[in-house]
């Protein structure tokens, strides 16, 4: 039972990294599920600040993972209509609209689409327009970067606390 547990944890801790380029599963929960696995086989010594810790640092950063866009395209020059542009587009990739880009390419294009059509209705200017949508853009890599950062640090401690 030990041993599945372990596999059970790994296989977790695999499917997070890649699921963080993907809006299903959520990689943050998957990854700490693979924590918490390591933990329950006996094998991994995971102690429970450790669990809470990295617990309450999950949860920090999938809250992070939809404000980086937001304060991103604000950033780049976006008013009010491109960051509710960027809301909009955020809900649609993490729906999963049945029609247009959808998964990864979905991830990317929904909040860039978004901010770039709020901000033609407000200013009717392409080029703001643009800044404002490659800052939804470079916000939803700094959410991936974030993540993949949170779901290597977890696999890591488990092997290591593995061996």
């Amino acid at each position: 039972m030990n041993t599945a547990l372990i596999i059970l944890a790994f296989v977790c801790l695999l499917v997070a990294v890649v699921a963080v380029f993907l809006p299903v599963p959520p990689a943050v929960p998957v990854a700490w599920l693979g924590l918490l696995l390591a933990r329950l086989s006996g094998y991994a010594d995971v102690s429970n600040g450790w669990l809470i810790w990295s617990a309450v640092v999950g949860v920090v950063l999938m809250v992070l993972d939809y404000v980086f866009p937001l304060l991103t395209t604000r950033r780049f020059g976006g008013s009010k209509y491109g960051v509710w542009g960027c809301m909009v587009g955020l809900v649609l990739a993490v729906v999963g609209l049945p029609f247009g880009p959808t998964g990864l390419l979905g991830v990317f294009f929904w909040p860039f689409a978004g901010a770039f059509v709020g901000e033609m209705i407000k200013q009717q200017d392409l080029q703001p327009a643009l800044r404002a949508a490659v800052g939804s853009f470079l916000g939803m890599m700094a959410g991936i970067v974030v993540k993949v950062v949170y779901c290597v640090v977890l696999l890591v401690f488990v092997a290591v606390k593995l061996l």
